[in-house]
Order: structure tokens, then C-alpha cells, then sequence
């Protein structure tokens, strides 16, 4: 216990000096970004860091708080203005399998398993679970998808500060301050309720999705008014900026020469293939393209709803992308699966 508590200690340290880091050098998502690169590189230099665990994935809760505070009566009328956009994510996911599966079984030498996992652009755990059942290499899954997450979050806010000006370094809400403590108390309670509660029933993502759901119940019916407080939201983007990083933790020389290698072309790939769905998307009128923007780059699901809050965006657009790609991935990834294999 003595030995977690250290690393955890000096983790925290390193996370907190990363983010006062980018605080005074008034970079954007000081709190995410700070922690997540100092983390990083104290990894890729040997240093002995942990996660946070529980308390780690407790904080995100707060992040599915927030997006079902956020979905009112009026937000479900807008689902209609939607559809059109919703419905291509079905083909943007095949054209990313069908250019990160070749990629990876062919230009990096990937096994099957391990090849079509890492192309599919899913919940980390949930292609880590499934690549492990398959008989992939789940090592080599973390390493690519905690650096298709590490590129497309550190790249997405410069993007938005240079081509749209948008200010992330305002607070995420109001202050705790200005919050009522019984509101921000049930918060709490529909957090743990609804993350406890979907893990039970097997979902995925279950630490957001259990308490978005619980939480819009709550919002349609009228006992939360409000979103949580901005040093909530600011000390979930301290907890995932330190899960990302320490993701690279032990990494070797070859790992860092072909899964991180693998993980960073990848994302060059899925960045153009973004790109070419948000013009596609803004060019018929079915978005705004900041809201275009964070609903087809597929990063990490709690990593865009953050940067999505912060940066303003319309967040029943933005998430109901992120759902529906990650429903349709987790459902049909291991069918489709056996059936390459089958076909091999």
C-alpha cells in the first residue's frame, strides 16, 4: 500500500506542476492537457506513476452529469434536426475500418484480432475487453488508443483556438459557490447511482452513460436546474488528463518504435478522414462546424464531452454522435469480426 501511495503521490505531483505549467503559460485546457503531457513524459522517462482507480473514474461521473443535466424539454425537440447528421456515422465508421484495419494488419504486421480492435474507434475498455477475448494483444491496444486519444485532444484545441477563436480558458459553468448544496449533493448521488447501476447491467461506459441517464431523468423532470459546478468539471479534467497519461507506464523501446508509431499514423488517418465528413457535414447545413468538429473526431468519449463544455458547444449534438458511434462499434465490431476471420 505504502509503495501505491508513493507513485500515486508523485503522480499527482507531476499532474499538478503539468497543469500550473500550462496555467501560466495561458495554454488551453490547462487542466487537462498540463496533467495529461507532464504524466506522459515523467512515463516515457521511467518515472514510476498510477492512476488515480476509483476515485479516478468517480470523477468522471460528473462528466455524464453534466451532458444529462444539459438535455431539457427543448433539447429533445431539436433530436429531429439531428437525424440527417446522425445518420452518417454508420458510413464513417466503415471508412475508418476499412483504411485502419489494412493499416495495421498490413503496414504495422498486427494479427487479426489485434489489427481490427485497434482500427475500430470505440471506448478504449470496451476494444481492450473484446481485442483480450479475441486473442489480440491488449498491451498493444492501450498503447494505440491512449495515443489516438493523447493526439486528437492535444491537436482538437489548437485547431479551435487558431480557426475559431474559441476561449477554453473560461471556467466550465459557474462557480460552487453560486450552486445550491442540495442540487449539488443529488449531482453526486445520480453520479455513484448511475455509474454503479449501468456497470450492473453490463453497459458500456458505464461510468458517463449510467449517470447521463439518470441525470436527464432528473433534468426532464425538474429537480436539476443546473450542471455541475466549474471546479467539478475542472478537477474531472485533472483525473482523465492523468489517466491518459499513465497509460504509457513501463512502455518499452519497442513499443514506443511500433504501437506508439502505429497509434500516431493512425491518427494522422483518422484525422483526414474527419475532416472530410465535417466539411461534408457544415457544407449541407446540418451543423455548425465547431459542433461538426467535436461530434466526428473520435477521441476518447470523456475527453470530447470536456472539451465540448468548455468550448460551448452544443452538447446533445455533440454526445449523441459520440453514443451512436460507440452503440454501433460495440455491437456490431466482434460480428463483423468473425466474419473476416471466417472469410480468411
Amino acid at each position: 500500500m505504502r509503495g501505491a501511495a508513493a507513485r500515486r503521490t508523485l503522480t499527482f505531483a507531476l499532474a499538478a506542476a503539468g497543469g500550473a505549467l500550462f496555467l501560466a503559460l495561458h495554454l488551453p485546457l490547462p487542466l487537462l492537457l498540463g496533467p495529461m503531457l507532464a504524466c506522459l513524459i515523467a512515463a516515457l522517462a521511467g518515472a514510476p506513476l498510477m492512476g488515480a482507480g476509483g476515485l479516478g473514474t468517480f470523477m468522471r461521473t460528473f462528466l455524464g452529469v453534466a451532458v444529462g443535466a444539459s438535455i431539457t424539454p427543448e433539447v429533445l425537440g431539436k433530436i429531429p434536426e439531428i437525424a440527417a447528421s446522425l445518420a452518417f456515422v454508420p458510413a464513417f465508421i466503415l471508412v475508418i475500418a476499412l483504411v485502419g484495419y489494412p493499416l495495421f494488419r498490413r503496414g504495422f504486421g498486427f494479427d487479426h484480432p489485434t489489427a481490427w480492435y485497434a482500427a475500430m474507434p470505440g471506448g478504449l475498455q470496451d476494444m481492450l475487453v473484446f481485442g483480450e477475448e479475441a486473442g489480440g494483444d491488449v498491451r498493444a491496444l492501450s498503447l494505440i488508443h491512449a495515443t489516438r486519444v493523447l493526439v486528437i485532444v492535444t491537436v482538437a484545441p489548437l485547431i479551435m483556438q487558431s480557426f475559431w477563436g474559441v476561449d477554453l480558458s473560461q471556467p466550465p459553468g459557474v462557480s460552487i459557490r453560486a450552486t445550491d448544496p442540495y442540487e449539488i449533493a443529488i449531482m453526486v448521488a445520480a453520479g455513484l447511482i448511475g455509474w454503479k447501476g449501468a456497470e450492473r447491467l453490463g453497459l458500456f461506459g458505464a461510468s458517463i452513460l449510467g449517470p447521463m441517464i439518470l441525470t436527464a431523468a432528473l433534468s426532464l423532470s425538474g429537480v436539476i436546474e443546473h450542471r455541475p459546478p466549474a471546479e467539478i468539471i475542472q478537477a474531472a479534467q485533472f483525473f482523465i488528463g492523468v489517466a491518459v497519461g499513465v497509460k504509457y507506464v513501463g512502455i518499452t523501446g519497442r513499443e514506443l518504435r511500433i504501437d506508439v508509431t502505429a497509434g500516431l499514423v493512425y491518427a494522422l488517418f483518422l484525422a483526414l478522414i474527419s475532416l472530410v465528413f465535417i466539411e461534408l457535414i457544415t457544407h449541407l447545413g446540418l451543423a455548425p462546424t465547431l459542433d461538426a468538429f467535436l461530434a466526428y473526431l473520435p477521441g476518447g468519449q470523456a475527453e470530447m464531452v470536456v472539451i465540448a463544455i468548455i468550448a460551448g458547444a452544443d452538447l446533445a449534438y455533440v454526445v449523441s454522435h459520440h453514443l451512436l458511434r460507440m452503440v454501433i462499434v460495440i455491437t456490431l465490431a466482434p460480428l463483423a469480426s468473425k466474419l473476416i476471420e471466417r472469410r480468411r
